[in-house]
């Protein structure tokens, strides 16, 4: 797992439904949409067993995080 200065990521919302049609949402910090999604296919089993119910990559807020005396972003 590389490490990248908070200020070249962004915080991304991965929507999708499950299979009682409900819709859920998972946060992640990611360079672009699609490293968004290619993250919540590898850390969801629902996603990465159907990766065509994502219905939504979307931008959140940048919220930052503070470790060792620096912001990071872990992807």
């Amino acid at each position: 797992m590389s490490s990248r200065p908070i200020s070249s990521c962004k915080r991304y919302a991965v929507s999708y439904k499950d299979l009682a049609n409900q819709r859920r949402e998972l946060g992640f910090y990611a360079i672009d949409a699609f490293e968004a999604r290619q993250l919540a296919i590898e850390f969801n089993k629902f996603v990465r067993e159907h990766p065509n119910s994502i219905d939504r990559i979307s931008l959140r807020h940048k919220v930052s995080v503070w470790e060792d005396n620096k912001y990071l972003c872990e992807t």
